[in-house]
């Protein structure tokens, strides 16, 4: 960890101070393997998550940056091929966001009534990307309220004129806003529902004067994405992170074995003063995480034996299956818990070829058969190896059901929709869905899904190539 960061944690009187490697005499080259492999897995979603809120709440020169912590940022749009720091990011909901330090106190959120037609929710993600709450059309209805985040430290009681006290087991925390956004010309009414969006300190809300501010830290500098997957530093980066989430009871001898490589927090990794034997085990471990995160989605998630309704959810329901939550960072970071939303994904055709727009394809839904929501579904198309959305001629990422109402229906009554580089032809535009000319790949967001879907007796129709 570099020097500064390390200070100005201690200052925090977070943790303690090191300043020599942590790691155990007595390791092995084939343990450290072993371990690193472990702790990447573990460890990839902390890491990837903090380099967004890095570039969110801390980086003000990055073109990301969206506020400082505590404050609420509003995008009174939908996204882009020009919003690069989260991969697959969804492009039907402008979203509103707030990196909350709880360190010193709790934030209260306040959110106005929301017409009952508009699906709205707020997604309290924690530093291990666990969806610990929800607030919004599903979870709490439509009416206004206000509701306290409190992070592990805090021992206050349930002030009046708060709904619900939701905590979070980790010092920082991420609170993700979607808003139903109709068509283009629904966006003023979205930005009045955001102007009523609501964050301040526990404080405030209640008209005391405020606590002492928390020491000021100098946050670690991320790696990029490239580097988290083969650097060393990751768990430098790792260490980092982890002073602001306190261990969890089932994770105790995790981390004593993550200790043995100086991986912890308050534990000093220095990739520089390793010898070159241990140094190669550590990357070698790293490769064999990322190996056995390819065969996971090859044999797990390509076959659909396991889908996003697997990998998002509370720490309970992930019951530690670090490889789900490794997964869904790595292809689908912050994606809601099912019963929220879930991700029918399209990274292989019906006859299991990796999608690519060297082919054309269709997606036929029968008459009937369209995805079964309490709010609205949508398809979403990402250039592969960004995880990006795809820039095109059109300006169209997606294809969602508040433009059903535009799209050519088929002679039964059924939709098909084209997902192919070209035009369809000018009578199938509507229906055109366009992909790159390389590989790509698609997920349909069904938000706030009806049983059928979640019981699987309704089937998300398979992508054919067109004949």
């Amino acid at each position: 960890m570099r020097l500064t960061a390390l200070v100005a944690a201690c200052a925090a009187g977070l943790i303690a101070f090191a300043t020599t490697p942590t790691l155990a005499a007595d390791i092995t080259p084939d343990e450290a393997r072993a371990i690193a492999k472990e702790a990447t897995i573990y460890g990839f979603p902390l890491v990837d998550s903090y380099r967004i809120q890095y570039s969110y709440f801390v980086d003000k020169a990055d073109p990301e940056f969206k506020g400082s912590w505590n404050t609420l940022n509003n995008t009174a749009r939908v996204y882009t091929p020009d919003d690069k720091a989260i991969q697959t990011p969804n492009s039907d909901t402008p979203y509103s966001f707030v990196g909350a330090d709880l360190r010193i106190e709790p934030l209260v959120i306040t959110v106005p009534a929301v017409e009952k037609k508009r699906y709205y929710s707020l997604q309290f993600v924690d530093m291990y990307t666990f969806n610990f709450a929800y607030v919004g059309s599903r979870a709490t209805g439509n009416e206004a309220g206000s509701y306290l985040l409190a992070g592990p430290d805090w021992q206050g009681e349930k002030p009046p004129g708060i709904k619900e006290v939701i905590r979070s087991e980790t010092r920082l925390a991420f609170v993700l806003y979607r808003t139903q956004l109709f068509s283009p010309a629904d966006i003023d009414n979205v930005k009045a529902i955001q102007a009523g969006y609501k964050v301040e300190p526990l404080s405030a809300f209640l008209h005391h004067p405020p606590p002492a501010a928390a020491a000021s830290m100098d946050f670690f500098k991320p790696l990029d994405p490239q580097d988290e997957r083969t650097s060393p530093a990751f768990f430098t980066e790792l260490n980092f992170i982890l002073q602001f989430c306190p261990t969890d009871p089932s994770e105790t001898a995790l981390m004593e074995r993550f200790a043995k490589l100086g991986i912890g927090a308050g534990k000093s990794f220095d990739p520089e003063a390793l010898s070159p034997e241990i140094r190669k085990a550590v990357t070698d471990g790293m490769a064999d995480a990322w190996k056995a995160f390819a065969d996971y989605k090859a044999t797990e998630l390509d076959t659909g034996k396991k889908t996003s309704a697997d990998g998002f959810g509370t720490r309970a329901f992930l019951n530690n299956d670090y490889m789900a939550r490794m997964a869904s960072a790595v292809l689908g970071i912050y994606g809601n818990s099912k019963d929220e939303a879930i991700y029918p994904a399209y990274f292989t055709d019906a006859d299991r070829q990796p999608t690519s727009g060297a082919n054309r394809y269709v997606m036929r839904f029968a008459p009937g058969q369209l995805p079964p929501v309490n709010a609205f579904w949508s398809l979403t198309l990402y250039q592969l190896p960004s995880s990006l959305l795809y820039a095109n001629a059109l300006d169209r990422y997606l294809i969602n059901s508040p433009m059903l109402p535009g799209l050519k229906k088929d002679a039964d009554g059924g939709t098909t929709l084209y997902l192919q580089n070209e035009s369809p032809g000018a009578d199938k535009e509507s229906n055109w869905l366009p992909v790159p000319k390389g590989p790509f790949f698609a997920v349909m967001r069904l938000y706030w899904p009806k049983p059928e879907a979640l019981d699987g007796k309704w089937k998300a129709p398979a992508l054919e190539r067109a004949k």
